[in-house]
């Protein structure tokens, strides 16, 4: 895309928030991005703009059909006040897998990393650096025609916000408590389950409330079909080390080709570890366990990087893994990577992108 974007400054700046004292995702930066696509036309009028509230008509279509992805990403400031983003061509690539799914036409990839490096770089002094803080970036893309009717939408706009956040479980790094869900059903292999939409997510509230009401952090999905093989965490892909080999289950349609996913195993297979993707039971977890052989177990997210897992319950089973303490692959991994993030540690794997 050749269209040059246009930037309109705010002239009504906010006050800074208290970056010690971040939650996640709640407090929001001057500007957005904002480009439109009209059928025959594509993709269209990119700007930045002061961040506000946007005007849509009722019959808008993401409000009926709920026709919409989006992304997650964040920007780090280094100690020598650099600007990186980790892996952002991964996040317009996978934005594209969704954006296919759904019918919703594809956004030029070194174009979106332009978008996301120009609203950084205006806002990036909301970029907080003290530990376990970034900058949340989240694109997305909602379908905009005025009209009550399934179909795919004629008309779209890609959207780009920011947020200074902190960690995204309360726990931090400290392991989390999860629950295994054997009642309800987020995704089937020909579903959607594999795009970064929506829908996914409202169909995971009612489990992640009941499980919140019971004392548990987040839900562990097992398949929808035979309810015993381990999808993901509703936020996080999921890594078990059993008897010192780390599994994490396949992508097979149902689970999000997580970006953190992908740079655990390409970083633990570097330093050595066996590192396997296959279906795996939750029977098998629980076994492992009381054989003695599960060493540990976490969860890897945009969102949280690395999650430790410290516990599992399984209708009246409840197992402590580790003794509820971050074991030494789920610390090397969260320290290697957010080192990288941060650039503190040397990045070898080519996988950071200075914002100029």
């Amino acid at each position: 895309m050749s269209e040059k974007i246009k930037i309109t400054r705010t002239t009504n700046p906010k006050e800074r928030a208290d970056f010690s004292h971040l939650g996640f995702g709640q407090i929001f930066t001057d500007h957005m991005f904002i480009m439109d696509y009209t059928e025959g036309k594509g993709w269209h009028d990119p700007r930045v703009v002061p961040y506000g509230p946007l005007s849509f008509d009722p019959s808008c279509m993401i409000f009926h059909y709920g026709q919409a992805i989006f992304e997650g990403l964040k920007a780090y400031k280094t100690d020598d006040g650099r600007v990186l983003l980790f892996r952002p061509e991964k996040n317009m690539e996978r934005t594209n897998i969704s954006n296919d799914r759904l019918c919703i036409p594809p956004i030029d990839v070194d174009f979106g990393i332009e978008a996301i490096k120009t609203l950084v770089s205006i806002d990036k002094d909301w970029i907080p650096h003290e530990k376990e803080t970034s900058l949340y970036i989240r694109p997305f893309i909602i379908a905009t025609d005025p009209y009550i009717g399934v179909r795919p939408s004629n008309t779209y706009m890609f959207i780009i916000i920011l947020s200074p956040s902190g960690s995204y479980y309360k726990e931090g790094i400290n392991p989390v408590n999860i629950y295994v869900e054997d009642k309800y059903v987020r995704a089937v292999r020909g579903g959607i389950g594999f795009a970064k939409t929506p829908g996914n997510y409202a169909a995971s509230l009612k489990s992640q409330m009941e499980a919140k009401e019971k004392g548990f952090t987040q839900v562990l999905w097992l398949d929808g079909v035979h309810r015993k093989y381990i999808d993901e965490v509703g936020t996080m892909n999921v890594f078990f080390v059993i008897d010192n080999e780390v599994i994490t289950p396949e992508l097979n349609g149902c689970i999000l080709a997580g970006i953190t996913r992908a740079s655990t195993i390409e970083l633990l297979r570097d330093k050595g570890y066996k590192v396997t993707e296959r279906e795996i039971a939750i029977q098998e977890v629980f076994g492992a366990h009381a054989a003695g052989k599960l060493n540990e177990a976490f969860g890897a997210g945009t969102a949280a990087v690395i999650s430790p897992i410290g516990g599992l319950t399984w209708g009246d089973k409840s197992i402590v893994i580790n003794n509820n303490e971050i074991g030494k692959i789920s610390k090397l991994t969260y320290d290697t990577i957010t080192g990288i993030q941060s650039g503190r540690l040397e990045d070898k794997y080519n996988w950071t992108v200075e914002v100029v």
